[in-house]
């Protein structure tokens, strides 16, 4: 079983749900990121979602293109993330989940970006642009050394679409909550529950609700019928408050937590 797997089994025997906030490493530091990240941990997060940067991330909305934008700035490589995620593993003692479009790993080299990353710490990777039915030579590269492979899934999706992503994911399923990319929503789609109740029908691997969640209300919400909620932009979004970015990264955190909680 997978740190990522023995995460959702410890917190569904809680009765708990996965908080699951994600940043953009290099943003704007790599510095700024190791403290950003452990004061997520802090304010009680169960995974970390730590992003690659990348020139055309095709699936985020404004504020996650700017923040990948400043990490590019910086020349925020593949390889410092895989350093970057090697000195958080024991100071956050959570699972570590990066995202990463696919030419970046293509770039790096598959099977070498998998071997890396297992040895840096790195739990699971999600590849927004990487179709599951295109992805079994990264399966084949991933599952060896211990990375879990989550795909995600749309209200678009078909039944079909379902079992396959949930064939081929492990950890958890990445259920996008609305039709369009990355960003802070003021409501969550009207159709959600059922989406969610649809893909739960179908498999028994744990769905974590991202894009759109930015509110504890909302954060709430997702938490009563999903077993994890990510929050990406909203938090991204505390880091551009350059002064005080991590202090309001770390209220906001802390608000969204208990938001979760309390479903």
């Amino acid at each position: 079983m997978s740190r990522i797997e023995s995460t959702f089994t410890r917190l569904r025997a809680a009765g708990r749900r996965a908080f699951i906030p994600f940043i953009v490493a290099g943003d704007p530091t790599l510095a700024a990121t190791e403290q950003a990240a452990q004061a997520l941990a802090r304010a009680g997060a169960d995974l970390l979602e730590l992003g690659v940067p990348f020139s055309d991330p095709i699936a985020d909305g404004p504020i996650n293109q700017r923040a990948a934008h400043r990490a590019l700035l910086q020349g925020i490589t593949v390889t410092d993330v895989l350093d970057l995620a090697r000195r958080l593993g024991p100071a956050l003692e959570i699972p570590v989940v990066l995202l990463s479009y696919f030419n970046p790993i293509l770039r790096y080299g598959r099977d070498r970006f998998c071997h890396d990353a297992a040895g840096a710490g790195v739990d699971g990777i999600v590849v927004p642009d990487l179709p599951p039915d295109e992805a079994g030579e990264l399966i084949a590269a991933a599952r060896p050394v211990g990375l879990d492979t989550i795909f995600l899934l749309a209200p678009t999706s078909t039944d079909e679409r379902i079992r396959l992503v949930a064939d081929r994911s492990s950890g958890f399923i990445y259920c996008v909550s609305l039709t369009g990319v990355t960003g802070v929503r003021e409501q969550l789609s009207a159709d959600l529950e059922a989406l969610v109740s649809r893909i739960k029908r179908l498999t028994d691997t744990p769905i974590c609700v991202g894009f759109g969640v930015s509110t504890p209300e909302q954060a709430r919400r997702v938490a009563q019928i999903a077993d994890g909620v990510i929050v990406g932009s909203a938090l991204v979004a505390a880091l551009e408050q350059r002064d005080d970015g991590i202090s309001r990264l770390a209220q906001l955190a802390g608000t969204l937590r208990a938001g979760i909680d309390a479903a």
